[in-house]
């Protein structure tokens, strides 16, 4: 039997880099998840996690030209007293500064989500509400 030291050193490095890889892997990058009425449900995770993080996201918001369709009606008026007029309003393109988009105010129990683990694993963000492509 021909034992070669090279082959088995190798062999042993590769066994081990495959380990410590695998380990330190395991506990980063995304994955779906639930949210529920307590917490977050994670596909690949078997507890439920009170304690996680919801992204934020400030900005400008650029709104297009735009047309409002409604209703009218004036209460100060003895002629218009009852009577309702309907009215377009047309709002320019604008910019709003300083918005602040939060995710967590959107999101209701059983709402699918993708969370991103950050912090070695210690620590889980949802980043999006996460919808069927199909509508």
């Amino acid at each position: 039997m021909n034992k070669d030291p090279y082959g088995h050193l190798a062999t042993a490095l590769q066994s081990s880099f495959h380990k410590h890889t695998k380990q330190a892997l395991s506990g980063v990058g995304a994955v779906l998840g639930t949210i529920t009425s307590t917490g977050l449900k994670l596909d690949d995770f078997k507890h439920e996690l009170q304690d996680y993080l919801v992204a934020e996201l400030p900005g400008l918001l650029s709104v297009p030209r735009h047309m409002y369709k409604g209703t009218s009606t004036s209460v100060e008026s003895e002629n218009w007293e009852g009577k309702e007029l309907k009215t377009s309003f047309y709002i320019g393109e604008d910019e709003l500064e300083d918005v602040n988009l939060s995710l967590n105010k959107g999101l209701k129990p059983r709402d699918r989500v993708l969370a991103v683990r950050v912090n070695s694993g210690n620590d889980v963000v949802v980043v999006c509400k996460v919808v069927n492509g199909r509508g």
